[in-house]
């Protein structure tokens, strides 16, 4: 047990302020003393933490408020992390007082993400750890961490140095949607093992699992730069200076291509204690494969029948590398069609009509739908889309708010698949540390109740009556955010 004093009553204003329990996301249960007894709060206020394993959800916390002070349980550490990052909710107007009760919560997805592409644009550690602390004050714990790309590869791997040397840096930039201009401004940055490293030990303090991703076979293009003998045609390639989907991908009837591979994936695992390792697998055309005749080789000497079977080959093998190291596959939803493993864990980011739900054949799912869940895309009515260029689409804060992870429509055992959500923030627009806050707040708080709360206790009218308290967080920190329309 702890016992602390907390600094977040040293200042208190002159007009009775009494707090309210009511934050985001929503508590399970609030049960206030029905004799409206409350608690003077004063500097020396005491607060408490309790290691609690009576209280059923690992990362579940229950807040008691009486005359003993403020106790914060939870049957882990998170749970208590959690439990104050109500408090300072609850504490955020600096209340003279609160009322005695017992409030309890407990979050409905175990993994509750929210993802960032460092690669389009690069961004320094500290605004990752900006990042992670936003995520933190959601109750969300999990950063999926998109780490190389096309247009620039921003992690340093010792047994293959040029990949940063030559694959973090692009000569020139697209201006707009590929217009065929070009800034012809050198671009580019990296984190060294040190930084990664210090980047992770930062969010398991926030009690934030950081999964990185290797995007393969596609979107290899950096990598290409570097290392041109790993592709079909042998280059010359680029750092691409385009946005899109690049027909260049890794040579799949190379063999050097599965050393590169297997080096890269170790060093990651060195660097990140991870269970889950994302290994990407979308938008890789299979142009080259079907013109390179190493990969024709490849498919014959394996008997596999087209070339998304071959994608399917190299995923499995990185798939048995992974499973050495105790690690799990997880994969952007086109791994489905290329005869992986049910044991992957699929990332659901397609959502139109005629794609098949990962739920319903049998895999674990995280939903991450570009409809929806894509916080690069606008989040204000068309008509105010003056002087501003984001990536496409629109999802509102009430569009993310009424997003359903798990809809009726699948069996209980369907449900059970879906073990989680996550929004993405892809950058190829967003060039900047504020626009990354604007683009993602307040739509994060909207996401933590999908997250945390119950489908019959969601209410959108009591979220945006709520929201104020948790604005006045952002603003206290300074965070950019969109007021338009909530």
């Amino acid at each position: 047990m702890k016992r602390i004093t907390s600094l977040l009553f040293a200042t208190v204003v002159c007009t009775m302020v009494q707090a309210q329990y009511e934050i985001i996301p929503l508590p399970s249960s609030i049960n206030i003393d029905a004799k409206g007894r409350t608690l003077n709060i004063e500097p020396s206020t005491p607060i408490v933490d309790k290691l609690n394993v009576k209280i059923a959800s690992p990362e579940g916390w229950r807040l008691t408020v009486d005359k003993q002070g403020i106790t914060v349980e939870g049957s882990s550490e998170a749970g208590i992390f959690y439990g104050h990052q109500a408090l300072r909710q609850i504490m955020a107007n600096q209340p003279q007082s609160l009322p005695w009760a017992v409030v309890e919560s407990e979050p409905r997805f175990a993994y509750r993400g929210m993802h960032l592409d460092i690669c389009r644009h690069f961004f320094t550690k500290d605004v990752v750890k900006q990042y992670l602390d936003k995520m933190a004050l959601h109750g969300m714990n999990t950063l999926h961490w998109h780490l190389s790309d096309d247009q620039g590869w921003r992690i340093e791997i010792k047994k293959w140095p040029r990949l940063t040397q030559v694959g973090g840096w692009r000569d020139r930039t697209v201006i707009g949607r590929n217009m065929g201009l070009y800034d012809h401004t050198m671009y580019g940055g990296f984190y060294t093992q040190k930084d990664i490293r210090e980047i992770v030990d930062y969010a398991e303090k926030l009690h934030i699992n950081i999964i990185p991703e290797i995007d393969l076979p596609g979107h290899m293009v950096a990598a290409l730069a570097a290392y041109p003998e790993l592709g079909c045609t042998g280059g010359p390639y680029e750092v691409w200076p385009d946005w899109g989907v690049s027909e260049d991908i890794l040579c799949a009837g190379n063999p050097r291509v599965y050393e590169f591979l297997e080096d890269v994936l170790t060093e990651v695992m060195e660097l990140f204690p991870s269970k889950i390792i994302h290994l990407g697998g979308d938008e890789a055309p299979k142009v080259r494969w079907k013109a390179c005749p190493k990969c024709q080789q490849k498919m014959r000497q394996e008997q596999l029948k087209d070339e998304e079977q071959l994608q399917g080959y190299i995923v499995r093998r990185m798939e048995k590398v992974l499973n050495s190291h105790g690690r799990k596959l997880m994969g952007w939803d086109e791994i489905m069609y290329c005869d992986v493993p049910q044991s992957s864990i699929i990332m659901n980011w397609r959502d139109w009509k005629g794609v098949d739900d990962p739920a319903q054949r049998g895999f674990d799912v995280v939903r991450t739908p570009n409809s929806t869940l894509y916080f690069d895309f606008y989040q204000i009515p068309q008509d105010e889309w003056t002087n501003t260029l984001l990536i496409g689409g629109n999802s509102s804060l009430e569009k993310v708010y009424h997003y359903e992870p798990a809809p009726e429509t699948l069996s209980p055992e369907e449900k059970a698949h879906v073990i989680g959500v996550q929004a993405n923030l892809w950058t190829e627009y967003i060039a900047y540390p504020e626009l990354i806050d604007y683009q993602v707040l307040p739509r994060m708080a909207a996401l933590a109740e999908v997250q945390w709360v119950n489908p019959e206790k969601k209410d959108y009218n009591s979220f945006k009556e709520r929201l104020p308290r948790l604005i006045s967080i952002y603003d206290q920190e300074g965070w950019k955010y969109c007021k338009s329309k909530w």
